[in-house]
């Protein structure tokens, strides 16, 4: 007979997942490793996750609810649309800064499976373009125009490759065109 799982095992599994799929990469990581670091049976991770796509779908989704909760925490703090636009950039200079920090975990998905259109892409094309969308209403909160939207969405995609010394000088670059852009 076989044996219930323990209760949070595929949390377990997915936590140890995230953490090598991040670090090195969704490629480069075997699925033996996974079992190695979620102290599982090959098993039980194939009765949770039933495939790698499906095991890096679900990084990807557990990574996008982190993301949110932070950008939701990081424009909770006001209404006014042009500091809700700035504060937005900080959260994502913030997490640069952070030590490990090792890139967006989106792009760099995209960037190991490029023309990929399974489970795990289309994770990460969406969270892209809702990120995207959720910037233009922020930029036409404060009159911005499209122009403007691009200018700022090329400094978020720039702050994710670029050295953490850096993220200030994104973020005031970021604040300079919003209050230019921003009715007096």
């Amino acid at each position: 007979m076989a044996r219930t799982p323990a209760p949070g095992t595929r949390d377990t599994i997915l936590t140890a997942a995230a953490g090598l799929f991040y670090e090195y990469g969704v490629r480069a990581v075997g699925m033996a490793q996974v079992v190695e670091a979620a102290g599982c049976g090959k098993n039980l991770l194939y009765k949770h996750f039933p495939s790698k796509a499906e095991l890096a779908a679900a990084y990807l989704t557990l990574v996008r609810r982190e993301r949110e909760r932070a950008a939701a925490e990081a424009l909770r703090w006001s209404v006014d649309p042009a500091d809700r636009l700035i504060a937005m950039v900080n959260e994502i200079a913030d997490m640069v800064r952070r030590p490990g920090y090792r890139g967006c975990a989106f792009r760099n998905y995209l960037t190991e499976f490029p023309g990929e259109s399974d489970e795990p892409a289309r994770v990460a094309q969406t969270f892209l373009a809702d990120s995207r969308a959720q910037l233009d209403r922020l930029v036409t909160g404060i009159g911005g125009d499209e122009l403007l939207a691009d200018r700022i969405w090329l400094i978020v995609n720039g702050l994710h490759s670029a050295p953490p010394t850096q993220a200030q000088v994104a973020v005031d670059w970021v604040t300079e065109l919003v209050h230019a852009a921003a009715p007096a």
